[in-house]
């Protein structure tokens, strides 16, 4: 079977490690598909779901926030902020970061802090979306 190893770390943990089939990762520019023998690159990830195929088939998803995928000689490390599992997700924590962080979007800000409040709503954001989608 054809497999690459990959990586999967977060600031505080590592959320995948092991030989997989595939990798769906949330680029700046749409979903990006890896696959064993993928060329050599660094992708830009942004907040939003990851899907990986392990070499039994099984599939593992996660909510990441911003980083970057290295593609070296089949493999494959993914470097995140954040990653977790949509179970470990605490659905009204989230609503009440997304209503956090619109409120600071209609404050007055600096462009930095304004650049914060978006990361900070579009994490929440993607945070409620699995809950919604996936702990029914």
């Amino acid at each position: 079977m054809n497999t690459f190893f990959l990586k999967v770390i977060a600031a505080d943990h590592t959320f995948f490690q092991g030989k997989c089939q595939s990798l769906i990762v949330p680029a700046i520019d749409g979903e990006k598909g890896i696959l064993p023998h993928h060329e050599d690159m660094v992708i830009a990830v942004n907040e939003g779901e990851i899907r990986v195929t392990a070499e039994d088939g099984t599939v593992h998803i996660g909510i990441v926030g911003m980083g970057f995928v290295q593609i070296i000689n089949n493999r494959v490390t993914l470097l995140v902020e954040t990653a977790e599992r949509p179970e470990e997700i605490d659905a009204r924590r989230a609503k009440e970061a997304q209503e956090r962080a619109m409120e600071q979007m209609r404050q007055k800000q600096s462009i930095q802090e304004f650049h914060h409040s978006q990361a900070s709503l579009a994490r929440a954001m993607s945070r409620l979306k699995a809950t919604s989608k996936y702990n029914q």
